[in-house]
Protein backbone atom coordinates (compact mmCIF):
# COMPACT_ATOMS: atom_id res chain seq x y z
CA UNK A 1 0.00 0.00 0.00
CA UNK A 2 2.96 2.30 0.74
CA UNK A 3 4.51 1.67 -2.58
CA UNK A 4 1.65 2.42 -4.36
CA UNK A 5 1.14 6.16 -2.80
CA UNK A 6 4.13 7.57 -4.65
CA UNK A 7 3.61 5.94 -7.90
CA UNK A 8 -0.21 7.13 -7.77
CA UNK A 9 1.53 10.57 -7.32
CA UNK A 10 3.47 9.88 -10.06
CA UNK A 11 1.27 8.94 -12.11
CA UNK A 12 -1.07 11.91 -11.15
CA UNK A 13 1.97 14.21 -12.24
CA UNK A 14 2.32 12.65 -15.39
CA UNK A 15 -1.14 13.46 -16.12
CA UNK A 16 -1.26 17.05 -15.43
CA UNK A 17 2.07 17.59 -17.59
CA UNK A 18 0.12 15.21 -20.16
CA UNK A 19 -2.74 18.13 -20.13
CA UNK A 20 -0.40 21.01 -19.75
CA UNK A 21 1.69 20.06 -22.72
CA UNK A 22 -1.74 19.15 -25.00
CA UNK A 23 -3.29 22.28 -24.07
CA UNK A 24 -0.30 24.63 -23.88
CA UNK A 25 -0.67 25.88 -20.56
CA UNK A 26 2.95 27.40 -20.44
CA UNK A 27 1.97 29.46 -23.84
CA UNK A 28 -1.25 30.50 -22.70
CA UNK A 29 0.26 31.45 -18.92
CA UNK A 30 -2.26 29.68 -17.06
CA UNK A 31 -2.11 26.08 -14.81
CA UNK A 32 -4.45 22.94 -14.29
CA UNK A 33 -5.83 24.51 -11.19
CA UNK A 34 -6.95 27.81 -12.60
CA UNK A 35 -8.22 25.70 -15.76
CA UNK A 36 -10.74 23.08 -13.54
CA UNK A 37 -11.61 26.24 -11.25
CA UNK A 38 -12.42 28.24 -14.54
CA UNK A 39 -14.35 25.07 -16.06
CA UNK A 40 -16.23 24.35 -13.20
CA UNK A 41 -17.38 28.24 -12.79
CA UNK A 42 -18.82 27.92 -16.34
CA UNK A 43 -20.41 24.66 -15.96
CA UNK A 44 -22.16 25.84 -13.01
CA UNK A 45 -23.18 29.15 -14.82
CA UNK A 46 -24.30 27.16 -17.41
CA UNK A 47 -26.26 24.73 -15.90
CA UNK A 48 -29.64 26.15 -15.86
CA UNK A 49 -30.15 24.95 -19.51
CA UNK A 50 -30.67 21.52 -18.27
CA UNK A 51 -33.83 22.72 -16.74
CA UNK A 52 -35.05 25.14 -18.80
CA UNK A 53 -34.16 23.62 -22.15
CA UNK A 54 -36.45 20.20 -21.44
CA UNK A 55 -39.01 22.73 -19.80
CA UNK A 56 -39.62 25.16 -23.13
CA UNK A 57 -38.54 21.92 -26.23
CA UNK A 58 -41.58 19.82 -23.83
CA UNK A 59 -44.12 22.30 -24.36
CA UNK A 60 -43.93 21.71 -28.14
CA UNK A 61 -42.84 18.04 -28.17
CA UNK A 62 -45.16 15.08 -27.42
CA UNK A 63 -44.51 12.15 -28.20
CA UNK A 64 -47.52 8.95 -28.37
CA UNK A 65 -47.12 6.65 -25.69
CA UNK A 66 -45.06 8.54 -23.42
CA UNK A 67 -45.67 10.99 -20.59
CA UNK A 68 -44.81 14.95 -20.31
CA UNK A 69 -42.78 14.20 -17.58
CA UNK A 70 -40.95 10.99 -19.36
CA UNK A 71 -40.60 13.69 -22.52
CA UNK A 72 -38.83 15.98 -20.69
CA UNK A 73 -36.22 13.25 -18.79
CA UNK A 74 -35.70 12.64 -22.34
CA UNK A 75 -34.61 16.15 -23.36
CA UNK A 76 -32.81 16.57 -20.10
CA UNK A 77 -30.45 13.28 -21.97
CA UNK A 78 -30.11 14.69 -25.14
CA UNK A 79 -29.53 18.28 -23.49
CA UNK A 80 -26.64 16.98 -21.41
CA UNK A 81 -25.13 14.40 -24.56
CA UNK A 82 -25.25 16.84 -27.20
CA UNK A 83 -23.61 19.80 -24.98
CA UNK A 84 -21.01 17.02 -23.38
CA UNK A 85 -19.84 16.14 -27.31
CA UNK A 86 -20.21 20.51 -28.55
CA UNK A 87 -17.94 21.30 -25.23
CA UNK A 88 -14.76 17.81 -26.35
CA UNK A 89 -14.64 18.82 -29.92
CA UNK A 90 -14.08 22.97 -28.62
CA UNK A 91 -11.75 21.17 -26.22
CA UNK A 92 -9.67 18.99 -28.23
CA UNK A 93 -10.01 20.68 -31.75
CA UNK A 94 -10.07 24.02 -30.84
CA UNK A 95 -7.97 24.31 -27.60
CA UNK A 96 -10.41 27.06 -26.36
CA UNK A 97 -12.09 28.07 -22.81
CA UNK A 98 -15.89 27.73 -23.81
CA UNK A 99 -18.81 25.88 -22.88
CA UNK A 100 -21.64 25.24 -25.56
CA UNK A 101 -24.77 23.51 -25.15
CA UNK A 102 -28.70 23.85 -26.50
CA UNK A 103 -29.09 27.68 -27.25
CA UNK A 104 -31.90 29.64 -24.78
CA UNK A 105 -33.87 32.01 -27.18
CA UNK A 106 -33.05 29.55 -30.26
CA UNK A 107 -35.44 26.63 -28.29
CA UNK A 108 -37.57 29.19 -27.79
CA UNK A 109 -37.96 30.45 -31.38
CA UNK A 110 -38.24 26.21 -31.82
CA UNK A 111 -41.20 25.52 -29.38
CA UNK A 112 -43.14 28.79 -29.29
CA UNK A 113 -42.46 30.20 -32.79
CA UNK A 114 -42.21 27.11 -35.17
CA UNK A 115 -43.94 24.22 -33.58
CA UNK A 116 -46.75 25.94 -31.39
CA UNK A 117 -47.36 29.15 -33.66
CA UNK A 118 -46.34 28.12 -37.47
CA UNK A 119 -48.03 24.56 -37.04
CA UNK A 120 -44.47 23.10 -38.10
CA UNK A 121 -44.08 19.02 -36.47
CA UNK A 122 -41.24 18.94 -34.36
CA UNK A 123 -39.94 15.92 -36.41
CA UNK A 124 -39.70 18.63 -39.28
CA UNK A 125 -38.27 21.38 -36.66
CA UNK A 126 -35.40 18.95 -35.79
CA UNK A 127 -34.22 18.30 -39.56
CA UNK A 128 -34.38 22.25 -40.19
CA UNK A 129 -31.54 22.19 -36.95
CA UNK A 130 -29.83 19.51 -38.93
CA UNK A 131 -29.49 21.02 -42.13
CA UNK A 132 -28.43 24.60 -40.22
CA UNK A 133 -25.64 22.64 -38.93
CA UNK A 134 -24.15 20.52 -42.23
CA UNK A 135 -24.54 23.82 -43.66
CA UNK A 136 -22.39 25.38 -40.85
CA UNK A 137 -19.76 22.55 -41.33
CA UNK A 138 -20.23 23.16 -45.36
CA UNK A 139 -19.00 27.01 -44.78
CA UNK A 140 -16.66 26.74 -41.92
CA UNK A 141 -14.75 24.14 -43.53
CA UNK A 142 -14.71 25.87 -46.52
CA UNK A 143 -13.24 29.38 -44.40
CA UNK A 144 -16.33 31.40 -45.15
CA UNK A 145 -17.57 31.82 -41.51
CA UNK A 146 -14.69 33.40 -40.29
CA UNK A 147 -14.02 35.52 -43.12
CA UNK A 148 -17.58 37.02 -42.66
CA UNK A 149 -17.28 37.61 -39.24
CA UNK A 150 -13.45 39.02 -40.00
CA UNK A 151 -15.46 41.45 -42.35
CA UNK A 152 -17.56 42.87 -38.86
CA UNK A 153 -16.81 46.57 -38.71
CA UNK A 154 -14.17 46.89 -35.72
CA UNK A 155 -16.34 49.45 -33.50
CA UNK A 156 -19.66 46.43 -33.49
CA UNK A 157 -16.42 43.83 -32.49
CA UNK A 158 -15.12 45.96 -29.65
CA UNK A 159 -19.03 47.13 -28.30
CA UNK A 160 -20.35 43.35 -28.62
CA UNK A 161 -18.54 42.62 -25.09
CA UNK A 162 -20.45 45.58 -23.41
CA UNK A 163 -23.73 44.86 -25.17
CA UNK A 164 -23.40 41.02 -23.79
CA UNK A 165 -22.81 42.66 -20.58
CA UNK A 166 -25.86 44.11 -20.31
CA UNK A 167 -27.63 41.30 -21.63
CA UNK A 168 -26.00 39.02 -19.07
CA UNK A 169 -26.68 41.69 -15.99
CA UNK A 170 -30.93 41.53 -17.48
CA UNK A 171 -31.04 38.00 -17.45
CA UNK A 172 -29.12 37.46 -13.74
CA UNK A 173 -30.80 40.45 -12.17
CA UNK A 174 -34.18 38.97 -13.37
CA UNK A 175 -33.44 35.53 -12.53
CA UNK A 176 -32.42 37.23 -8.96
CA UNK A 177 -36.04 38.28 -8.83
CA UNK A 178 -34.38 41.97 -8.38
CA UNK A 179 -36.00 43.11 -11.29
CA UNK A 180 -39.22 42.18 -12.54
CA UNK A 181 -40.64 43.18 -15.63
CA UNK A 182 -43.71 46.06 -15.61
CA UNK A 183 -46.55 47.66 -17.86
CA UNK A 184 -45.62 51.31 -17.62
CA UNK A 185 -41.90 51.11 -17.45
CA UNK A 186 -41.29 47.31 -18.62
CA UNK A 187 -38.64 47.16 -16.20
CA UNK A 188 -38.71 48.05 -12.52
CA UNK A 189 -37.28 47.07 -9.01
CA UNK A 190 -39.00 44.07 -7.55
CA UNK A 191 -41.54 46.14 -5.86
CA UNK A 192 -41.31 43.52 -2.50
CA UNK A 193 -38.03 43.23 -2.81
CA UNK A 194 -37.28 43.79 1.18
CA UNK A 195 -39.82 40.29 1.44
CA UNK A 196 -38.76 38.54 -1.61
CA UNK A 197 -36.90 35.20 -0.05
CA UNK A 198 -35.08 34.95 -3.56
CA UNK A 199 -34.19 38.56 -3.79
CA UNK A 200 -32.80 38.48 -0.45
CA UNK A 201 -30.64 35.59 -0.46
CA UNK A 202 -29.16 36.40 -4.26
CA UNK A 203 -28.38 39.76 -3.33
CA UNK A 204 -26.33 38.51 0.11
CA UNK A 205 -24.70 35.99 -2.78
CA UNK A 206 -23.84 38.49 -4.64
CA UNK A 207 -22.27 40.76 -2.20
CA UNK A 208 -20.69 37.65 -0.92
CA UNK A 209 -18.99 36.90 -4.35
CA UNK A 210 -17.83 40.57 -4.80
CA UNK A 211 -16.57 40.93 -1.77
CA UNK A 212 -14.03 37.32 -2.56
CA UNK A 213 -13.53 38.89 -6.12
CA UNK A 214 -11.73 42.43 -4.58
CA UNK A 215 -9.76 40.30 -2.22
CA UNK A 216 -8.40 38.78 -5.14
CA UNK A 217 -9.91 35.04 -3.90
CA UNK A 218 -9.33 32.37 -6.80
CA UNK A 219 -12.57 30.90 -7.66
CA UNK A 220 -14.84 33.84 -5.95
CA UNK A 221 -17.00 32.80 -8.68
CA UNK A 222 -17.93 29.61 -7.46
CA UNK A 223 -17.58 30.30 -4.20
CA UNK A 224 -20.56 32.71 -4.23
CA UNK A 225 -22.56 30.73 -6.29
CA UNK A 226 -21.70 27.26 -3.82
CA UNK A 227 -22.39 29.75 -0.88
CA UNK A 228 -25.63 31.24 -2.08
CA UNK A 229 -26.76 27.34 -2.88
CA UNK A 230 -25.64 26.01 0.79
CA UNK A 231 -27.56 28.96 2.56
CA UNK A 232 -30.74 28.05 0.36
CA UNK A 233 -30.59 24.39 1.29
CA UNK A 234 -29.55 25.15 5.10
CA UNK A 235 -32.28 27.70 5.45
CA UNK A 236 -35.27 25.38 3.66
CA UNK A 237 -34.05 22.98 5.64
CA UNK A 238 -34.35 24.50 8.95
CA UNK A 239 -37.97 26.19 7.98
CA UNK A 240 -36.76 29.73 7.50
CA UNK A 241 -36.42 31.99 4.86
CA UNK A 242 -39.72 31.21 2.81
CA UNK A 243 -39.93 29.73 -0.36
CA UNK A 244 -36.21 29.17 -2.07
CA UNK A 245 -37.47 27.66 -4.92
CA UNK A 246 -34.81 24.27 -4.08
CA UNK A 247 -34.84 22.04 -7.45
CA UNK A 248 -36.75 19.43 -7.10
CA UNK A 249 -34.74 16.14 -7.86
CA UNK A 250 -36.40 13.19 -9.93
CA UNK A 251 -34.78 10.06 -11.32
CA UNK A 252 -33.39 10.25 -14.94
CA UNK A 253 -34.94 7.63 -17.64
CA UNK A 254 -32.20 7.07 -20.25
CA UNK A 255 -34.40 5.83 -22.67
CA UNK A 256 -34.19 8.48 -25.79
CA UNK A 257 -34.68 6.59 -28.53
CA UNK A 258 -37.80 7.90 -29.75
CA UNK A 259 -36.04 11.30 -30.02
CA UNK A 260 -32.97 9.85 -31.81
CA UNK A 261 -32.73 10.03 -35.69
CA UNK A 262 -36.47 11.75 -35.58
CA UNK A 263 -35.32 14.34 -38.05
CA UNK A 264 -35.41 11.93 -40.45
CA UNK A 265 -39.40 11.86 -40.74
CA UNK A 266 -39.04 15.34 -40.67
CA UNK A 267 -37.11 15.56 -43.67
CA UNK A 268 -39.05 12.62 -45.26
CA UNK A 269 -42.69 14.20 -44.58
CA UNK A 270 -41.70 17.39 -46.92
CA UNK A 271 -44.13 18.36 -49.32
CA UNK A 272 -43.12 20.64 -52.25
CA UNK A 273 -45.78 23.36 -50.74
CA UNK A 274 -44.08 23.22 -47.68
CA UNK A 275 -40.41 23.42 -49.08
CA UNK A 276 -40.12 27.56 -49.17
CA UNK A 277 -41.50 27.54 -45.59
CA UNK A 278 -38.79 24.70 -44.60
CA UNK A 279 -36.21 26.82 -46.14
CA UNK A 280 -37.01 29.93 -43.88
CA UNK A 281 -37.04 28.38 -40.73
CA UNK A 282 -33.27 27.22 -41.76
CA UNK A 283 -32.06 30.73 -43.22
CA UNK A 284 -33.69 32.11 -39.31
CA UNK A 285 -31.94 29.19 -37.28
CA UNK A 286 -28.76 29.54 -39.52
CA UNK A 287 -29.10 33.52 -39.28
CA UNK A 288 -29.60 34.06 -35.72
CA UNK A 289 -27.15 31.26 -34.41
CA UNK A 290 -24.83 32.54 -36.92
CA UNK A 291 -24.33 35.71 -35.47
CA UNK A 292 -25.06 34.72 -31.63
CA UNK A 293 -22.26 32.69 -31.96
CA UNK A 294 -20.06 35.18 -33.41
CA UNK A 295 -20.96 37.50 -31.20
CA UNK A 296 -20.22 35.67 -27.77
CA UNK A 297 -17.02 34.46 -29.19
CA UNK A 298 -15.89 38.16 -30.10
CA UNK A 299 -17.35 39.72 -26.69
CA UNK A 300 -15.88 36.50 -24.63
CA UNK A 301 -12.97 36.59 -26.09
CA UNK A 302 -12.37 40.79 -25.68
CA UNK A 303 -12.79 39.97 -21.81
CA UNK A 304 -10.05 37.45 -21.97
CA UNK A 305 -7.35 39.07 -24.34
CA UNK A 306 -7.67 37.04 -26.93
CA UNK A 307 -8.86 39.25 -29.94
CA UNK A 308 -5.79 39.94 -31.72
CA UNK A 309 -5.00 43.77 -32.48
CA UNK A 310 -7.58 44.48 -35.52
CA UNK A 311 -10.42 42.78 -33.08
CA UNK A 312 -9.86 39.07 -34.72
CA UNK A 313 -9.85 35.93 -32.46
CA UNK A 314 -7.16 33.94 -34.30
CA UNK A 315 -8.30 30.56 -35.73
CA UNK A 316 -11.74 31.54 -34.58
CA UNK A 317 -12.61 28.74 -37.26
CA UNK A 318 -11.90 26.37 -34.91
CA UNK A 319 -14.37 26.80 -32.34
CA UNK A 320 -16.99 27.72 -35.18
CA UNK A 321 -16.48 24.24 -36.31
CA UNK A 322 -17.03 22.93 -32.59
CA UNK A 323 -20.46 25.05 -32.83
CA UNK A 324 -21.52 23.76 -35.82
CA UNK A 325 -20.46 19.79 -35.00
CA UNK A 326 -22.72 20.55 -32.03
CA UNK A 327 -25.52 22.05 -33.63
CA UNK A 328 -25.83 19.05 -36.14
CA UNK A 329 -25.19 16.22 -33.56
CA UNK A 330 -27.92 18.02 -31.48
CA UNK A 331 -30.53 18.44 -34.03
CA UNK A 332 -29.95 14.34 -34.80
CA UNK A 333 -29.93 13.30 -31.02
CA UNK A 334 -33.02 15.58 -30.99
CA UNK A 335 -32.93 18.92 -29.31
CA UNK A 336 -32.98 22.63 -30.62
CA UNK A 337 -29.91 24.58 -32.25
CA UNK A 338 -26.01 24.04 -29.94
CA UNK A 339 -24.68 27.43 -29.62
CA UNK A 340 -21.62 29.03 -28.08
CA UNK A 341 -22.47 30.18 -24.37
CA UNK A 342 -22.17 33.84 -23.13
CA UNK A 343 -21.80 32.26 -19.69
CA UNK A 344 -18.42 31.28 -21.28
CA UNK A 345 -17.73 34.83 -20.01
CA UNK A 346 -17.39 33.39 -16.50
CA UNK A 347 -14.56 30.71 -16.47
CA UNK A 348 -12.90 33.43 -18.76
CA UNK A 349 -12.79 35.91 -15.41
CA UNK A 350 -11.95 33.06 -13.75
CA UNK A 351 -8.83 33.36 -15.57
CA UNK A 352 -9.86 30.18 -18.25
CA UNK A 353 -7.83 30.58 -21.49
CA UNK A 354 -7.21 26.46 -23.35
CA UNK A 355 -9.38 24.17 -24.36
CA UNK A 356 -9.11 22.51 -20.44
CA UNK A 357 -11.95 24.33 -19.34
CA UNK A 358 -14.22 22.85 -22.23
CA UNK A 359 -13.31 19.76 -21.38
CA UNK A 360 -14.11 19.91 -17.55
CA UNK A 361 -17.35 21.49 -18.83
CA UNK A 362 -17.63 18.53 -21.39
CA UNK A 363 -17.03 15.79 -18.24
CA UNK A 364 -19.60 17.38 -16.00
CA UNK A 365 -22.07 17.28 -18.30
CA UNK A 366 -21.20 13.85 -18.66
CA UNK A 367 -21.23 12.89 -15.15
CA UNK A 368 -24.61 14.80 -14.89
CA UNK A 369 -25.95 11.81 -17.23
CA UNK A 370 -24.62 8.50 -15.06
CA UNK A 371 -25.86 10.52 -11.59
CA UNK A 372 -29.00 12.92 -10.55
CA UNK A 373 -28.04 16.65 -12.89
CA UNK A 374 -25.20 18.32 -10.84
CA UNK A 375 -26.38 21.35 -12.33
CA UNK A 376 -30.16 20.59 -11.37
CA UNK A 377 -29.34 20.69 -7.52
CA UNK A 378 -28.11 24.65 -8.24
CA UNK A 379 -31.20 26.91 -7.90
CA UNK A 380 -31.38 29.33 -10.87
CA UNK A 381 -31.19 32.86 -9.10
CA UNK A 382 -27.75 30.87 -7.44
CA UNK A 383 -25.63 30.45 -10.62
CA UNK A 384 -27.10 33.89 -11.93
CA UNK A 385 -25.24 35.68 -9.17
CA UNK A 386 -21.91 35.41 -11.01
CA UNK A 387 -23.82 36.89 -14.55
CA UNK A 388 -24.51 39.91 -12.80
CA UNK A 389 -20.39 39.87 -11.90
CA UNK A 390 -19.19 38.82 -15.03
CA UNK A 391 -21.83 41.53 -16.93
CA UNK A 392 -20.19 44.60 -14.85
CA UNK A 393 -16.57 43.31 -15.85
CA UNK A 394 -17.84 43.10 -19.30
CA UNK A 395 -18.61 46.58 -19.36
CA UNK A 396 -14.70 47.33 -19.60
CA UNK A 397 -14.79 46.51 -23.10
CA UNK A 398 -16.30 50.11 -24.27
CA UNK A 399 -12.96 51.89 -23.33
CA UNK A 400 -11.64 50.12 -26.71
CA UNK A 401 -13.80 52.41 -28.98
CA UNK A 402 -13.18 55.57 -30.13
CA UNK A 403 -15.94 57.60 -29.20
CA UNK A 404 -15.28 60.59 -30.36
CA UNK A 405 -15.87 59.19 -34.27
CA UNK A 406 -19.12 59.02 -35.15
CA UNK A 407 -18.13 56.16 -37.50
CA UNK A 408 -17.51 54.14 -34.00
CA UNK A 409 -19.82 55.83 -31.90
CA UNK A 410 -22.93 55.32 -33.85
CA UNK A 411 -22.85 51.59 -34.51
CA UNK A 412 -21.47 50.76 -31.56
CA UNK A 413 -23.55 52.62 -29.25
CA UNK A 414 -26.29 51.08 -31.25
CA UNK A 415 -24.89 47.44 -31.04
CA UNK A 416 -24.93 48.06 -27.26
CA UNK A 417 -28.23 49.43 -27.06
CA UNK A 418 -29.79 47.00 -28.84
CA UNK A 419 -28.56 43.62 -27.10
CA UNK A 420 -30.65 43.83 -24.29
CA UNK A 421 -33.82 45.97 -25.21
CA UNK A 422 -34.18 43.31 -28.13
CA UNK A 423 -32.90 40.19 -25.37
CA UNK A 424 -30.74 39.57 -28.74
CA UNK A 425 -27.39 39.14 -29.72
CA UNK A 426 -27.63 38.88 -33.36
CA UNK A 427 -30.22 42.21 -33.48
CA UNK A 428 -27.73 44.18 -31.52
CA UNK A 429 -25.57 43.13 -34.00
CA UNK A 430 -27.43 43.96 -36.84
CA UNK A 431 -28.30 47.34 -35.90
CA UNK A 432 -24.41 47.76 -35.56
CA UNK A 433 -23.34 46.31 -39.00
CA UNK A 434 -26.70 48.20 -40.85
CA UNK A 435 -25.39 51.56 -39.50
CA UNK A 436 -21.51 51.43 -40.04
CA UNK A 437 -21.72 51.44 -43.58
CA UNK A 438 -23.87 53.92 -43.74
CA UNK A 439 -22.38 56.03 -41.64
CA UNK A 440 -18.93 55.54 -42.80
CA UNK A 441 -20.41 56.61 -46.26
CA UNK A 442 -22.23 59.66 -45.36
CA UNK A 443 -18.88 61.00 -43.10
CA UNK A 444 -16.48 60.36 -45.98
CA UNK A 445 -18.73 61.57 -48.82
CA UNK A 446 -18.34 58.22 -50.53
CA UNK A 447 -19.73 54.42 -50.78
CA UNK A 448 -16.67 52.76 -51.17
CA UNK A 449 -15.88 53.95 -47.62
CA UNK A 450 -17.13 50.83 -46.66
CA UNK A 451 -16.01 47.48 -47.80
CA UNK A 452 -18.37 45.51 -50.04
CA UNK A 453 -18.49 42.81 -47.78
CA UNK A 454 -19.65 45.54 -45.05
CA UNK A 455 -22.92 46.63 -47.37
CA UNK A 456 -22.79 43.34 -48.10
CA UNK A 457 -23.53 42.36 -44.35
CA UNK A 458 -25.77 45.31 -44.00
CA UNK A 459 -28.20 44.23 -47.00
CA UNK A 460 -28.23 40.62 -45.44
CA UNK A 461 -29.12 42.20 -42.15
CA UNK A 462 -32.01 44.48 -43.48
CA UNK A 463 -32.89 41.48 -45.69
CA UNK A 464 -33.13 39.53 -42.61
CA UNK A 465 -34.85 41.87 -40.27
CA UNK A 466 -37.66 42.43 -43.09
CA UNK A 467 -38.56 38.56 -43.09
CA UNK A 468 -38.23 37.91 -39.30
CA UNK A 469 -40.60 40.97 -38.17
CA UNK A 470 -42.25 41.44 -41.65
CA UNK A 471 -44.96 39.04 -41.19
CA UNK A 472 -43.92 36.27 -43.39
Amino acid sequence: MLKSLPEACFNCMSVSDSLADYFGFKKAKTDLRTEVIAGITTFLTMSYIVILNPAILGAAIQIDGYSAAQVTQMLAIVTLLSAAVACLVMAFYANRPFGLAPGLGLNAFFAFTVVLGMGIAWEVALAAVVVEGIIFIIITAAGWRDAIIAAIPKPVKFSVGAGIGLFLAIIGLQAMQVITADAATFVTLNPNLAADPIALLSLLGLLITFVLYARGVKGSIVIGILATSVLAYALTAVGIGGDLAIPELAATSYNITPLVGAFVGGLTGLSSASAFGFALIVFTFFFVDFFDTAGTLIGTSQLGGFLDKKGNLPEIEKPLMADAIGTTVGGILGTSTVTTYIESATGIEEGGKTGMVALVVGVLFLISIVAVPVAAAVPLYASHVALVLVAILMLRGVTDIDWKDVTNSVPAGLTILMMPLTFSIAYGIAAGLISYPIVKAAKEGSVSAATPAQWGLAIAFVIYLYVTTGGL
